[in-house]
């Protein structure tokens, strides 16, 4: 929770770096969006609290609620979303808000999916992982028809984590990943956005105009300590510094030392509730618990690594540091569920339960 709090700071304190020409470009006060920051992360924080003090069972069932109303809104995108001149259909636009269907559904759908592998893991129990599987497959393919590529690699890494701690076949695995190989195939082939994005990753030529040009040139400037506070270029240039490349500010002006710092938080809250998991006798709160936290880190790992080159361009948020209502508010309920699940409860861990049979 330290470590979340910690994540908060950091989102504000680039926010005040990153926001203010945005906000004069669209009129707005200087710090339009680290007031609205401000708030969303509130509102976040405060879902999280009330969240990690649910006992699993009443989390699993408003899991259960949550999952199937952002489940609807998922589908019905097409015919009531906007894509705010984006070319992909990802919000509902309230007027003072947007919401982003996709940021919700994913704690919703770990919740969903473990429950259905704990209880195919049963004796006599339903066929969960063939229903789980159906349900990613169903939702990776509204994602894919956004297009929302990132966010459906995401809901799919996240279920195959799951399936793999459930004791997933290692051939059936191969299998799966030749499938996931196919199907990057056939969307480059049949999608420009996705083949403009996977040739601007593989060319050798870095062309410096572009939001990848100006990340990796704002993260060569800033070196160990950075350019200073304030002094940063890149935050002029780049539409998205104070959401998908909010990492190339702090390279910029905090240097490599505040993306060392970033790094460390989001791997102290992997490792630790992995360390609480591994532990855990409930197989379906340890299979939602990790597969909470697997999404939580990987989606950092793929926002950094977009920032640096290391993965094409992804539009996907740094969770608690970069701007988005939707974003912030999902990232609180989730590690709100991770607390819940990683809780001492009275019912031991799994070491008693091997001692006693022994």
């Amino acid at each position: 929770m330290a470590f979340v709090l910690a994540l908060f700071a950091v989102g504000l304190l680039l926010g005040l770096a990153a926001s203010p020409p945005l906000a004069a470009r669209n009129g707005f006060s200087a710090f339009h969006y680290v007031e609205r920051q401000a708030v969303f992360g509130g509102a976040a924080l405060v879902a999280m609290l009330l969240t990690s003090m649910m006992s699993p069972t009443l989390v699993r069932r408003l899991a259960v609620l949550g999952f199937v109303a952002a489940f609807v809104a998922l589908a019905l995108l097409p015919f009531l979303g906007t894509d705010f001149g984006k070319g992909a259909m990802r919000w509902y636009s309230l007027g003072f808000a947007s919401v982003q269907p996709s940021e919700f559904l994913k704690p919703g759908f770990v919740v969903v999916a473990a429950w259905m592998l704990a209880a195919s893991q049963q004796i006599n129990g339903p066929p969960g992982t063939l229903w789980s599987f159906v349900l990613c497959a169903v939702i990776v393919g509204l994602l894919v028809m956004q297009p929302d590529f990132g966010q459906a690699a995401l809901v799919l890494f996240g279920w195959g984590v799951m399936y793999f701690i459930a004791g997933a076949p290692m051939l059936l695995l191969v299998v799966m990943a030749g499938v996931v190989v196919f199907g990057g195939t056939l969307a480059y082939s049949n999608s420009e956005h996705f083949a403009r994005r996977i040739d601007g990753f593989l060319s050798a030529e870095l062309d410096p105009t572009t939001q990848l040009g100006y990340a990796t040139n704002a993260i060569r400037e800033g070196g160990l300590f950075g350019v200073g506070v304030g002094e940063g270029q890149v935050k002029w240039s780049l539409p998205d510094a104070h959401t998908d490349f909010i990492v190339a500010v702090a390279a910029e002006e905090y240097g490599l030392i505040l993306v060392l710092i970033i790094i460390v938080l989001y791997a102290g809250i992997v490792v630790r509730s992995l360390y609480r998991l591994m532990r855990e006798r409930d197989p379906f709160v340890r299979l939602a618990g990790i597969g909470l936290v697997a999404m939580f880190g990987v989606q950092a790992m793929i926002n950094m690594g977009v920032a640096v080159r290391l993965l094409p361009a992804k539009g996907m948020t740094l969770p608690f540091v970069s701007y988005g209502g939707s974003s912030l508010i999902a990232g609180g309920i989730a590690i709100g569920m991770l607390l819940a699940f990683t809780r001492t409860r009275p019912q031991g861990e799994i070491g008693d339960l091997l001692r006693g049979r022994r």
